[in-house]
């Protein structure tokens, strides 16, 4: 059979033997060819290129981006008249707030020669960029009419420039330190006397920070390592933002470098980002490690490598950490309690009513030269009284929209400063009041899919959430024949007494409505009633689900579970009566009694 298939299969193709080694001979010549082919290294073509053109000069020669001679300050060039120039002209747009122009063409080389002048040397540098791998690669070659030290020294030159910050700031973000001018001109607009803190609060801040740089010798003598973690934490809008851009700034101006972390998130994991970020800080200390929004920034997944790298197993001498977040409660007890961690919590919590009376009179200081605002003491008093609850954000607000009211008010009946703010801070406080409600009203709880009760939601400082087991307490009378609740809080004796209180409404009345202390908190599968309501004739409940919510509360298994494994939660149905099944269950358990 399969030598017949061969044969028809060579008969119809016409084939012959010298046709098919002919073809061999060729298809292996060309793979060899192809296969054996040299290896391209395009870095040592090049250099042995210009060995051979420039014997008599040494050559060292560079593919680390970080070494970019011809940006160090330092640096003369001029392009040699010989050499073509090959560029990438390319357009960088300019913010339209620094100037008319939109933007600028800039040159990227691909090719060119250069006479270099540095200190008292001269020097020749080839420039070449190639594919290598995912990306570009930039080639340096540097030739010198003597030895290799004074290329080296000016290699050396460039990387230090490259290394330094010139009005910048280090900022960890996408798996890569970058240097951000754009942030230090920000916190260049920072200052200690526009954080409007209680005095000691405000020195015990800057006495953690400053201090720890002034001790070191302090915590050597002592033997334990010379390290610190800070946590700012409370509700947004009360200036832990502001006094992270004043550390920054006076730390800088004080010789200790800031770095900001934006995101672990990279190309290279989480835990790779973390070793880069520590990495850095390590080589830069003394220096100041920001981490903005803590809870975003650590998860289940990347904690306990984060710990590990805090803890310092290979040093973190002259580490100052200082970490932010919105939601204390919501950081693992490893970040918020553990000593030698985060040894100092300092709570930036809405002001008190001193507070307040410090941010107006702040704002009354700013505005004392102005002849067109009156600001007397009185209304100092006034809005400090009137701004209770306000976060330092909302009373920035309240200042902020009045005085530009005041400036673009048009009109012979211009109101007063006074007037105004004390308008804005009314329309302020309806909209903290709407807040406030829509909080409070939202259900703090969550249903699992079997209709169980799930953990509240955390939130931040500033909104009222109802303690969990205190919550179950009040909603259970006090019969000592109840199981006692369990540890998990997930008691459903909150959902039978809602049920319990819903089936047993007036069997004759026109409509069932869910009632109980958690009616209103229940989703509608589990209401009595599903939507809302439904015809009396249509209620088919007695004793027997009664009798069953009875045994549950109880804590009776030998009625709960079999009347759960056959009919699921509470043997009731989706519109919250029993089933047929559990019914029949339930008389069945009768008769074997």
């Amino acid at each position: 059979m399969d030598e017949a298939f061969v044969n028809v299969w060579f008969d119809k193709d016409k084939l012959t033997d010298a046709a098919v080694d002919n073809g061999k001979d060729e298809f292996y010549s060309k793979w060899h060819d192809q296969a054996s082919a040299k290896h391209a290294n395009p870095f040592l073509a090049g250099a042995d290129a210009l060995r051979q053109l420039y014997p008599n000069l040494s050559l060292v020669g560079t593919t680390d981006y970080q070494l970019d001679i011809l940006n160090h300050p330092g640096v003369v060039a001029t392009p040699l008249e010989n050499t073509p120039l090959v560029t990438d002209t390319f357009f960088r747009a300019i913010a339209r707030g620094l100037g008319a122009k939109p933007g600028l063409l800039l040159e990227r080389i691909h090719f060119g020669g250069f006479k270099v002048s540095f200190d008292k040397y001269e020097y020749l540098l080839f420039v070449v960029q190639y594919t290598s791998g995912f990306g570009n690669t930039i080639a340096r070659y540097i030739l010198h009419d003597g030895p290799e030290d004074p290329s080296r020294l000016l290699l050396l030159a460039a990387g230090a420039w490259a290394v330094q910050l010139h009005d910048e700031i280090w900022v960890f973000n996408q798996g890569y330190w970058q240097k951000d001018h754009g942030l230090w001109a920000e916190i260049q607009k920072a200052d200690w006397k526009d954080v409007i803190l209680k005095k000691d609060f405000k020195m015990s801040l800057q006495k953690d920070v400053y201090g720890f740089f002034s001790s070191e010798k302090i915590y050597k003598d002592l033997g334990i390592p010379w390290k610190r973690g800070l946590i700012m934490y409370g509700p947004p809008g009360n200036g832990k933002t502001i006094s992270i851009k004043v550390i920054m700034k006076t730390c800088e101006e004080q010789g200790f470098t800031p770095l900001y972390v934006k995101s672990f998130q990279s190309y290279m994991g989480e835990e790779n980002s973390m070793a880069e970020v520590f990495g850095h800080a390590r080589q830069m200390a003394p220096c100041v490690l920001i981490l903005e929004d803590l809870d975003s920034l650590i998860n289940d997944r990347n904690r306990s490598f984060f710990l590990n790298q805090l803890d310092g197993l290979t040093g973190n001498d002259g580490l100052l950490v200082v970490g932010t977040t919105n939601h204390f409660e919501r950081l693992d007890p490893g970040l918020s309690s553990r000593p030698s961690r985060f040894d100092r919590h300092f709570k930036f919590d809405d002001p008190d009513r001193d507070e307040r009376v410090l941010y107006a009179k702040y704002w009354q200081n700013k505005l004392k030269d102005n002849e067109n605002i009156s600001f007397p003491d009185q209304l100092v008093e006034d809005i400090a009284e009137a701004t209770e609850r306000f976060s330092f954000a909302y009373l920035k607000e309240a200042f902020v929209s009045s005085l530009v009211g005041l400036a673009t008010y048009e009109g012979d009946d211009k109101p007063s400063f006074g007037l105004l703010i004390k308008a804005q801070i009314k329309t302020l406080r309806k909209e903290l009041e709407r807040l406030a409600f829509s909080n409070n009203t939202s259900s703090t709880w969550s249903y699992t899919s079997t209709g169980t009760l799930a953990d509240p939601v955390p939130a931040s400082s500033t909104r009222q959430w109802y303690s969990r087991n205190a919550l179950m307490e009040t909603a259970r009378p006090n019969d000592t024949n109840y199981a006692p609740v369990a540890s998990n809080g997930r008691d459903v004796r909150v959902l039978l007494d809602t049920l319990s209180a819903s089936v047993t409404a007036k069997k004759y009345s026109t409509t069932l409505r869910s009632t109980g202390i958690y009616g209103d908190r229940l989703p509608p599968s589990y209401r009595g009633v599903g939507a809302g309501s439904c015809p009396a004739d249509q209620i088919d409940t007695d004793g027997d689900l009664m009798e069953r919510i009875r045994h549950l509360r109880m804590g009776d298994q030998s009625v709960c579970e079999p009347a759960r494994r056959n009919t699921g939660m509470f043997g009731v149905i989706g519109n919250g009566y029993p089933s047929p099944e559990s019914r029949g269950h339930d008389a069945d358990l009768a008769r074997n009694a």
